[in-house]
């Protein structure tokens, strides 16, 4: 940081490299505050100096964005709870398009995108709504190429995927379009699969793991799709097993909760191209529908009510068959079941 002749102090008395350590330590639940005490304040609480001196010195903060339905459509923010070893209740934030059903969100760095919907009087719409989780403030991104709703979508990289839904052409289920938060565009072409019928997006190994639902048979298999030369390749379609499972990765590992015979957490192997078994969990803890984000080595699994279970991977043992948890009860007091979940981390 360079002192301009004139120019205004963040902390009198300090050079602004030893005020800018001091302030970074500053919890973040407490930056709003800080945004309150001056221009150059805000300004430097949203800048990267600010979120590189926070990284460099190990005092970045991950916080959870839940998107779930009750009257609208809303997000709630957790964070990690170091006295309980769990999550807890932040506020909610309520986005532009709180009255539409099928919204789906994504996360690119500090930043959380509301992507199209419908509701019952309107027909899907192409816009696209923008969280500076940093500045806490709302921008409009560029609008989608195709109006959606309950459509498909997954963040690789610096960009955005998505594919399929409800829209206002016929083409739009199969049309595939990308978006550039370097440049705020779309690019819109067609779906380079062979096949349409995606149900579900996963990155994994900076490539996108696709999953279908065959017209034919209703049989489910898998592709991968390389974002660097846009083509697509078949692949073992046990890993389609996951095509109604919240999954998540952590380091590079692929896992997913299972829902259907109660509760599970199921890893995928690489090397045998198979999922195994690494424990069940009570569903009085889940309280199923659930969604899977992860801080580090730890899954946390949230539930109705926003019910936390949260698993230790580098700890995690099995008793007969079942994880061993800690868990939290419900957050809120409505039974609201979650339906996306991202991290974002400053």
């Amino acid at each position: 940081m360079t002192s301009a002749p004139g120019h205004t102090p963040l902390i009198h008395g300090l050079p602004d490299e030893i005020a800018l350590i001091c302030l970074a330590r500053v919890p973040r639940r407490f930056h709003n505050v800080l945004r309150r005490v001056s221009k150059r304040w805000r300004e430097l609480v949203s800048s990267e100096e600010w979120h590189t001196c926070r990284r460099r010195s190990n005092l970045d903060e991950s916080w959870i964005y839940v998107l779930c339905r009750e009257t609208g459509t809303k997000c709630y923010v957790l964070a990690p709870d170091s006295s309980n070893r769990s999550l807890r209740f932040m506020h909610i934030i309520e986005p532009p398009c709180s009255g539409r059903q099928g919204v789906t969100i994504e996360a690119l760095d500090k930043r959380l995108f509301f992507l199209g919907g419908c509701s019952w009087l309107n027909d899907a719409t192409d816009e696209v709504y923008c969280y500076d989780a940093s500045s806490n403030r709302w921008s409009a991104a560029a609008p989608m190429p195709t109006p959606r709703c309950y459509f498909v979508s997954a963040s690789l990289g610096e960009k955005l995927y998505i594919t399929g839904g409800l829209g206002l052409t016929d083409k739009s289920p199969n049309s595939w379009d990308i978006y550039d938060s370097a440049t705020d565009s779309w690019c819109a072409h067609k779906n380079p699969m062979l096949t349409p019928d995606i149900v579900k997006f996963v990155a994994l190994d900076e490539e996108l793991v696709t999953i279908h639902q065959a017209a034919w048979n209703r049989m489910y298999f898998a592709g991968i799709y390389d974002p660097l030369d846009r083509t697509w390749r078949g692949t073992e379609n046990e890993i389609a097993r996951c095509f109604s499972s919240p999954t998540i990765v952590v380091d590079g590992t692929l896992y997913m909760l299972e829902q259907k015979l109660g509760t599970t957490l199921m890893m995928w192997q690489k090397d045998t191209k198979e999922w195994v078994m690494l424990g069940r969990l009570s569903d009085k803890v889940t309280r199923p529908p659930c969604q899977l984000v992860a801080i580090g080595r730890r899954i946390f699994v949230i539930g109705r009510g926003l019910s936390i279970v949260t698993i230790y991977l580098d700890t995690a043992a099995r008793v007969d068959g079942m994880l061993v948890t800690s868990s939290t009860g419900p957050l809120v007091e409505q039974d609201l079941s979650p339906e996306r979940s991202k991290v974002i981390t400053i």
